[in-house]
């Protein structure tokens, strides 16, 4: 092939892009990995904080063709995620091209993808063509933090969850974590671990599921509707928590896996946060943020607190719309699979975007490079 040509390309080298390169190498089809960042799975390298594990079982999350090792332990922490992720780029001789950022990718009249990216060491834009295009950029691109009136008068620090690393900086300090998903859950806990005074803004309904329950629910799906999985999750919820309401959250009315599928709003996987918030030592806030005057954070039900720090643990948003052209039937606008699925048209797939975390990628990455191999014989 010409310089710049590979029969697959890859945007993205994360857990996603690296499972599709994983199942692509085994099946001996060439392709290459555009990477904007300097390192493999950048997210978990540079923006998590300490104490994260895996909050699934170790089976649910392995990549195509590779456990984790016996010593590895049911629910992997960080660091041993980082060596596996290691391991497996060594494993298959996986050789990304960093610091390439994509500008513009769109399917040409000879029929291949042209894809334009910015070389972030010589500043020059490269060309790369491909007869197929993954997009493997994840469900975690570019973090988020909401408009707040008043936001920028705050006198302390304010911090988006990839800039927190652990409750040790936070010693003794009054802090405010908006966003109930499982990072704001858990850095909640750690905050508290660490002595801080902790609050955490709850505003939307949520699941509170422990490991257990997801992972008997994630083998029920395999056998049972998802109705019925969903009606025995909630049910078990409420009998190992019970009522929630008196702590200032609300369960939703729909079922914690619909929710994930539909919405991509995962149910709170327990690590320790329901008995700190049960005990009075994390105060949850049923209200969103009002405006912000100097350390002052007023809610919306009139109510106002001071605090020392922000976190706000409010997502990610995605850019792949600014740089692909077409694709819609794959990809809505936020950048997530339309319909669970991941192939589109001419030779168009996504990986890891269909809202079924590292179990879902790594079985999308196996359809996709057996979909290529049956397409080249």
């Amino acid at each position: 092939m010409e310089k710049g040509e590979a029969m697959v390309i890859i945007v993205g080298a994360g857990p996603s892009g690296l499972a599709t390169a994983g199942s692509l190498s085994r099946l001996s089809i060439p392709h290459i990995i555009l990477e904007r960042e300097d390192c493999i799975a950048s997210l978990w390298k540079k923006y998590t904080y300490e104490r994260l594990h895996l909050h699934l079982q170790r089976q649910f999350c392995k990549l195509p063709h590779v456990s984790f090792p016996d010593s590895c332990p049911t629910y992997v922490p960080r660091k041993q995620f980082l060596q596996y992720l290691d391991d497996y780029v060594s494993h298959f001789n996986i050789t990304p091209l960093y610091k390439r950022n994509v500008v513009c990718a769109s399917f040409d009249d000879d029929k291949k993808w042209n894809i334009k990216a910015m070389n972030g060491y010589s500043g020059e834009i490269e060309e790369h063509v491909g007869a197929f295009l993954v997009v493997a950029t994840g469900e975690t691109t570019n973090p988020f933090i909401p408009q707040v009136e008043g936001l920028d008068t705050f006198n302390g620090e304010v911090l988006h969850s990839t800039q927190y690393g652990s409750g040790k900086d936070f010693v003794d300090k009054n802090v405010l974590v908006v966003g109930s998903g499982n990072s704001g859950m858990e850095i909640a806990l750690d905050l508290s671990d660490h002595g801080a005074t902790t609050s955490i803004i709850v505003r939307s309904p949520v699941h509170v599921l422990s490991r257990r329950m997801v992972s008997m629910g994630l083998r029920l799906l395999k056998h049972l509707p998802l109705n019925m999985v969903d009606s025995m999750m909630a049910m078990l919820g409420k009998l190992f928590y019970r009522d929630l309401t008196k702590f200032g959250i609300n369960r939703p009315t729909e079922g914690p896996f619909f929710m994930k599928i539909k919405y991509g709003k995962y149910p709170v996987i327990d690590v320790g946060t329901y008995q700190k918030i049960k005990s009075g030592e994390i105060q949850v806030l049923p209200a969103e943020i009002a405006r912000i005057k100097g350390n002052q954070v007023l809610l919306k039900n009139g109510k106002s607190y001071q605090y020392d720090s922000i976190i706000f643990c409010t997502g990610f948003k995605r850019s792949t719309h600014l740089w692909l052209q077409g694709g819609d039937e794959l990809l809505n606008e936020d950048g997530i699979s339309t319909s669970s699925g991941w192939k589109g048209k001419n030779g168009l797939y996504c990986v890891g975007l269909s809202r079924r975390g590292l179990y879902g990628a790594s079985a999308d990455a196996q359809c996709i490079a057996n979909h290529i191999k049956s397409l080249l014989m």
